[in-house]
C-alpha cells in the first residue's frame, strides 16, 4: 500500500510521497520491501495514487531488488479495501497487504502459519502499544477470533493495548466484501461486515518492532529506534564503530568529532572543528563547514551546511543551503531546496515549507508555509554568485548562458575567459554548451586577467563576454561576471533581460546545423600590452628606470607583466609570479601588503604595488613602506595629474570623499557622481569628458584606454605620472587632504527599507541632498550617505566630517534614526 500522501508529516512530504521518505539513507518502502523478501514474497503489487512516477522510477520492475513489481494506480482515492480490489486481477491467491509507510520488522512469517492454521478469510496483524489513541483497537478471544472493533477510541473506551498494523493475509474471497467504484475501508466497512456476517476473522499478535511514523516527531524517533537496534533493518555504510555508520567516499576532518550512533551517507564532507553528535543521521553529499554543531539531526541527500551552523532535533531537507552562523531549533523542520540566510535563526518546532528563503539574520519563530521572498536575485554585486556546485551548478550554468545567449541575436560571438580554478574551469565548459545550444559561438581566451577579457570584447563583431573566477575572500564562492561589447559591466538593464529569460526558461534553441562554434581568440595578451604600451610615454618611463616591488597576488596578471615591464624598462622584484588557484584563495590584502612594504623599504624602490588575482583592485605602497588606503590612493592619482584634469571631470561613486571633488575642482576639473554599483561607474566613465574614473574599493578606470576597471593600465599610468615628476610618491600622498570617514552596517528588514528611505528625506528636506543612490545628505562639516543592501537586508552608512570624532557621531546618529524606524 503505497499512495498515502503523509500529511502529517509535511513539510516532508510536500515533495515527495510518503513511502519515498528517508529513513537512515534509505526510502521507507525499501525496508519493507526488504523484509517482504526476507520471508519468501517474491511477487508484490504496489498501490499508488500521490506522485505515483516517484515510486515507479525508483523501484522499476523490482529486479534490482530480486521480486517481480506491478503497479495499480489509483485515479481517485478508493480507501484502504478499494484501492486493494483495483489491482484484484493480480490477485489471485492468498495474499498479504503491509503498508509501504511504516518502519517495521514483524515476523511476517508467523502471521502467515497462523492464518493458514486457522483457516481464516482474513487475519489482521496486531501490536502491542503504550498508547492505542491513535489507533484502530482490535479486541480478541482466546483462540484469536476477533471479537470488536474501536476505531480511535478515548481513553474511557481503551479495553485493549493490541492494534491494528495494517498487516493483513487476505483470501481472494475478500474480493466479495469490497463494493467496486467507490472508496471503501478495511477497519470500519469490510472487517466490521465479516465479523457481522460470522466469517473466520482472526487477529495474530505480531513479534517485533512496528513503527507508523505518522508525524515528524515518530520520524526522528524511528531514526533513533534504527541506530539503538530496536528494529532490525539494512544500513547502507561502512559500521566504523558500533552504530556508527560511514558510507563511500567520505572525508571527515581530522579535527572534526562524529559520535557514534549515526550515519553519514556517501561523498559526505566534514570540515575542521565540526562536532555531530549522537543520533544524527546525513543523507548523502552532505557539505558539512567548520565548526558547525549537530545533534540528533536528520539532513537529507546534498544539503549545505555553513561555517558555525547548529542544529539541534530537527530535521533539513534535501538541497537545502544553511550558511553561516545559522541556529535550528528542536522540533524544527526545513522543507526541500529552502535558502536560509547567514546568521538566521529557526525557532523551535518551526516549519518552513519547500523553495522558502530566509533572508540574512532574520529570526523565524512561526511556520512559514505560502509566504515566502521568492527567489534571491540572480544577479548581485558582481554578477551571479554563489557556492561552487552548491548555488551555482552546471545545470543552472548552462540555463544561464542560454538565457544571456538568447538576448543575443543568432550567430553572434562572446569571449569566455576564467581564472585557474577548477570551479571556473568546470563551469566555464557549462557556458559554452549553453551559449552554443541557443546559437552563439564563443571565443575562448582561456586563463588571463579579467582587464585583458574587457579588452578583447571590444574588437569588432564580438557581443559580450562571460568571465569566471572564485572570491578572492571565499575560494568556495564562483563569479560569473556579463561584459558588455563596449569591455564594461553590464548594465542591471541588461542583467534584468538575462534574469527574465532565465525564470521564464523562455530559451532559444536553434537546430542542430545552427549551433555555435568554440574557438580560441588569437593574440589577446600581445594586444593588449601593445595598446597599453601606446597610451604612455615609453622613452619617459624607461629614461627613470623606476624601481618596483609588483606581487601578482598568483593570479593570471603574472602571465603577462613579466614582458610588459620589460618593455618599460622598469626595475622589478617580482613576488607570487605564477598563477595557483591556492594561492590566490589564500591571498589576503594587508599580510600581502606587509611583505611588499618590507621589500620596498629594503630594496629602496619607489614604489610597492599588489594586483588581485582577477587584475581589477590596484593596492600601492609608496617609497617609505606606507600602505596606501583605497581613497589615500584615489586622491594621490588625481593629484598627480595636476594640469591635466583642466576642463576634465573625474568620475567616482556617490560614497567617495568628498576631497575628490576639493582636489579636482583646485585643478579646474569637475566631479561626476555616480551610484555605487561597478556598472554604474563604468558607464560614468564612457562620458567623453571623463578621464579618470574609480570606485571606493581600490578598483580605478583610464578612460582614455577602456572604460572599465583595470589594475594594469592604473599601474602603467601611474608609473608614466611617476616618470614625469621628480617629487617622490610619498611626498605626494603627505600633501594630500586627510579623509575622515566611517562607515556602519545597519540590520534593515527588506519591508522596511522603502518607508525609512521616505522618512529619512523627508527628516532631512531642509538639507542640500544628492538622491543619486540612496541618499547623501550635506551638514556644514561633512556629509551622512544612507544607502540600502541591494542584496541583504541592512542599510549601510556613511559618514565624513572634518574630523574622526565628528564622523562617528554623524553615522552614530543615523544608525540610532535607522533603528527608531525599523521598530516603528
Amino acid at each position: 500500500m503505497a499512495g498515502g500522501e503523509g500529511t502529517r508529516l509535511r513539510p516532508l512530504t510536500s515533495n515527495v510521497p510518503k513511502p519515498m521518505m528517508p529513513l537512515a539513507n534509505r526510502p521507507m518502502m525499501e525496508h519493507i520491501l526488504d523484509l517482504l523478501k526476507s520471508h519468501g514474497f517474491d511477487e508484490i503489487v504496489v498501490t499508488v495514487a500521490f506522485m505515483a512516477n516517484h515510486i515507479r522510477n525508483w523501484f522499476g520492475d523490482g529486479s534490482e531488488y530480486g521480486v517481480k513489481m506491478v503497479y495499480a494506480a489509483e485515479d481517485t482515492p478508493l480507501g484502504t479495501a478499494g484501492s486493494v480490489r483495483n489491482a484484484m486481477d493480480e490477485l489471485t491467491e492468498p495474499f498479504l497487504v503491509i503498508s509501504g509507510d511504516v518502519l517495521t520488522d514483524l515476523d511476517i512469517t508467523k502471521i502467515v502459519e497462523f492464518h493458514k492454521e486457522k483457516r481464516a478469510l482474513a487475519t489482521i496483524g496486531l501490536i502491542r502499544v503504550d498508547n492505542p489513541l491513535e489507533f484502530g483497537i482490535v479486541i480478541t478471544r482466546d483462540d484469536g477470533s476477533i471479537e470488536r472493533f474501536l476505531e480511535k477510541p478515548g481513553w474511557g473506551q481503551v479495553f485493549s493495548d493490541t492494534i491494528n498494523t495494517g498487516v493483513f493475509v487476505l483470501e481472494p474471497e475478500i474480493f466479495d466484501y469490497i463494493a467496486p467504484d467507490r472508496a471503501v475501508d478495511f477497519s470500519s466497512e469490510v472487517f466490521p461486515a465479516l465479523l457481522a456476517d460470522g466469517k473466520p476473522l482472526y487477529g495474530a499478535v505480531g513479534e517485533g518492532y512496528w513503527e507508523d511514523v505518522g508525524n515528524l516527531e515518530s520520524y526522528v524517533r524511528a531514526h533513533a529506534d534504527i541506530l539503538d537496534r530496536r528494529v532490525i533493518v539494512g544500513i547502507d555504510g561502512f559500521e566504523q564503530s558500533e552504530s556508527l555508520f560511514i558510507g563511500d567516499n567520505v572525508k571527515v576532518h581530522p579535527d572534526a568529532e562524529v559520535i557514534g550512533p549515526g550515519v553519514i551517507g556517501d561523498n559526505c564532507r566534514i570540515e575542521a572543528g565540526v562536532r555531530i553528535g549522537p543520533y544524527s543521521v546525513l543523507g548523502d553529499n552532505v557539505r558539512v563547514r567548520a565548526k558547525a554543531n549537530l545533534e540528533r539531526v536528520v539532513v537529507a541527500d546534498n544539503a549545505y551546511l555553513g561555517e558555525s551552523v547548529s542544529i539541534r532535533g530537527a530535521v533539513v531537507g534535501r538541497a537545502c543551503d544553511l550558511r553561516k552562523g545559522v541556529s535550528v531549533a528542536e522540533g524544527a523542520v526545513i522543507g526541500d531546496e529552502c535558502f536560509i540566510g547567514d546568521g538566521a535563526t529557526v525557532g523551535a518546532d518551526v516549519k518552513i515549507y519547500p523553495f522558502k528563503t530566509i533572508e540574512a539574520g532574520a529570526a523565524i519563530n512561526s511556520s512559514i508555509v505560502w509566504e515566502s521572498k521568492g527567489a534571491r536575485s540572480l544577479f548581485g554585486k558582481f554578477g551571479v554568485s554563489g557556492l561552487a556546485n552548491v548555488d551555482i551548478t552546471p545545470e543552472l550554468v548552462t540555463r544561464l548562458a542560454m538565457a544571456y545567449g538568447s538576448t543575443l541575436p543568432q550567430g553572434a560571438t562572446v569571449i569566455t575567459a576564467r581564472d585557474s580554478s577548477r570551479s571556473a574551469r568546470m563551469l566555464k565548459r557549462a557556458v559554452h554548451a549553453g551559449l552554443n545550444a541557443a546559437g552563439v559561438s564563443v571565443q575562448d581566451l582561456e586563463v588571463v586577467p579579467i582587464p585583458v577579457t574587457r579588452f578583447v570584447t571590444r574588437r569588432p563583431a564580438l557581443s559580450g563576454a562571460v568571465a569566471l573566477r572564485v572570491d578572492r575572500e571565499d575560494p568556495n564562492i564562483v563569479i560569473i561576471q556579463f561584459i558588455g561589447a563596449d569591455g564594461a559591466d553590464m548594465s542591471e538593464s541588461e542583467h534584468r533581460k538575462i534574469e527574465r529569460i532565465f525564470n521564464r526558461e523562455d530559451y532559444r534553441r536553434v537546430i542542430p546545423a545552427e549551433i555555435g562554434d568554440i574557438d580560441y581568440a588569437p593574440r589577446a595578451l600581445e594586444h593588449y600590452a601593445t595598446a597599453i604600451e601606446s597610451m604612455v610615454d615609453l622613452r619617459t618611463i624607461r629614461d627613470a628606470r623606476i624601481k618596483v616591488v609588483a606581487d601578482y597576488g598568483f593570479g593570471a596578471v603574472s602571465f603577462m607583466m613579466p614582458n610588459l615591464l620589460a618593455k618599460l624598462g622598469a626595475d622589478v622584484l617580482a613576488i607570487n609570479p605564477y598563477a595557483s588557484t591556492s594561492g590566490s584563495a589564500a591571498f589576503e590584502r594587508e599580510s600581502h601588503a606587509e611583505r611588499v612594504a618590507g621589500l620596498v623599504k629594503s630594496s629602496g624602490s619607489r614604489l610597492g604595488v599588489m594586483f588581485s588575482p582577477g587584475g581589477q583592485q590596484l593596492t600601492v605602497i609608496d617609497d617609505r613602506g606606507r600602505l596606501l588606503d583605497d581613497s589615500q590612493l584615489l586622491l594621490a592619482l588625481i593629484a598627480l595629474r595636476g594640469p591635466s584634469l583642466e576642463g576634465s571631470r573625474v568620475a567616482v561613486p556617490v560614497s567617495a570623499t568628498a576631497k575628490v571633488a576639493e582636489l579636482v575642482e583646485a585643478r579646474h576639473g569637475s566631479v561626476t557622481l555616480t551610484a555605487t554599483s561597478a556598472s554604474a561607474v563604468m558607464a560614468g566613465a564612457s562620458d567623453p569628458l571623463v578621464c579618470f574614473a574609480a570606485d571606493t574599493e581600490g578598483r580605478f578606470v583610464v578612460p582614455g584606454f577602456m572604460p572599465a576597471f583595470d589594475a594594469i593600465a592604473t599601474f602603467v599610468t601611474l608609473l608614466d605620472m611617476l616618470a614625469v615628476t621628480e617629487e617622490p610618491l610619498s611626498e605626494i600622498v603627505d600633501a594630500i587632504p586627510t579623509v575622515h570617514m566611517v562607515s556602519r552596517e545597519v540590520v534593515t528588514p527588506w519591508e522596511r527599507k522603502g518607508s525609512v528611505m521616505r522618512v529619512l528625506v523627508e527628516q532631512s528636506k531642509d538639507r542640500r541632498l544628492d538622491l543619486v543612490d540612496g541618499v547623501r545628505i550635506h551638514y556644514d562639516d561633512g556629509w551622512v550617505l544612507v544607502l540600502p543592501d541591494p542584496e541583504d537586508p541592512s542599510t549601510r552608512v556613511v559618514a565624513e566630517a572634518d574630523n574622526d570624532e565628528r564622523a562617528r557621531h554623524l553615522a552614530d546618529e543615523y544608525v540610532r534614526r535607522i533603528e527608531q524606524l525599523v521598530r516603528a
